[in-house]
């Protein structure tokens, strides 16, 4: 692999909707989207030897999506989700699979070497061997290796340890309104409205950006100089499953091809609510959309 990748770094899992199941996992997610835009691509996780597993390498192939899956003696992981009534899920997330254990092989420290931008979250480090697994990659990054940590909060699956030791590491926090809330009672971030929280956040970790969610409210991008603001756009939702996902794959390839930080944003609300009137979290984006890039 001579090109640097974009790799999602954790969960490769299924969704089971009701209407079935879907490929899924964040990092998944993150990566196929980043890899619409013509950026080399790469999920890394690991895989059960089973079904889901060998139907898993199928689907990413069939996505164009490059995978590094060890296969390891554990099942590949599924979550049950559940859809209310304006499309938003509720996880349940099954314990002790495949992407609880990814080992750290030589084809992962190749990858981490040569590693252009990576994307982690909170969940992959709920146990002990694929956050060590998460940790030793990024420390074998390149200084210019964009880090991104998309927190991802998950039922009981995170310690404030894990969270602020991955804030140290990363150069890029993507967080929504809710998971907001709940770091900032965390860390005693009392009495502090929406904008000061972001800004005390980006300060003690040192972030080039903290990208800010807020469902139908709009999203924020801060920076060390400036803030840009997008409304949440009206579609006809299906489900928002991946739809985060979505939004930082396009936001880390429009900033990978220099695009100014608002429009990169752009892009990534854009990106986001087409993926929200799709079932599923990996659609294939319309050309208008890829063609930004």
């Amino acid at each position: 692999m001579n090109e640097r990748p974009i790799v999602g770094l954790g969960e490769v899992l299924w969704d089971m909707l009701p209407e079935g199941k879907k490929i899924g996992g964040a990092p998944a997610n993150f990566a196929y989207h980043a890899g619409q835009f013509g950026f080399p691509s790469l999920a890394i996780s690991a895989i059960g030897d089973d079904a889901l597993g060998r139907e898993t390498l199928a689907v990413l192939q069939e996505k164009g999506l490059r995978s590094l899956l060890p296969i390891v003696p554990y099942p590949t992981g599924t979550v049950g989700v559940t859809v209310d009534g304006a499309g938003v899920p509720t996880y349940d997330i099954r314990e002790g699979v495949a992407w609880d254990n990814v080992p750290l092989t030589d084809d992962l420290r190749l990858v981490a070497r040569r590693c252009r931008a990576v994307c982690f979250g909170s969940l992959a480090q709920r146990s002990v061997v694929s956050r060590q697994t998460i940790r030793q990659f990024l420390a074998l990054t390149p200084a210019d290796c964009l880090k991104i940590f998309d927190i991802n909060l998950r039922q009981s699956f995170y310690t404030p340890a894990v969270l602020e030791g991955s804030m140290r590491i990363c150069d890029v926090l993507k967080i929504n309104d809710e998971e907001l809330v709940l770091l900032s009672r965390m860390l005693g971030y009392t009495g502090l409205d929406l904008t000061e929280q972001c800004r005390r956040l980006s300060s003690a970790y040192h972030l080039q950006m903290l990208v800010l969610t807020c469902g139908t409210n709009g999203s924020y991008v801060f920076t060390t100089d400036r803030v840009s603001y997008q409304p949440t756009p009206r579609v006809t939702v299906a489900d928002t499953v991946g739809a985060g996902d979505s939004f930082t794959g396009s936001f880390c390839a429009a900033i990978l091809s220099g695009r100014p930080v608002e429009e990169a944003h752009q892009l990534a609300v854009d990106v986001s609510a087409f993926v929200c009137t799709q079932t599923g979290a990996m659609p294939t984006l319309p050309a208008e959309l890829r063609s930004r890039i």
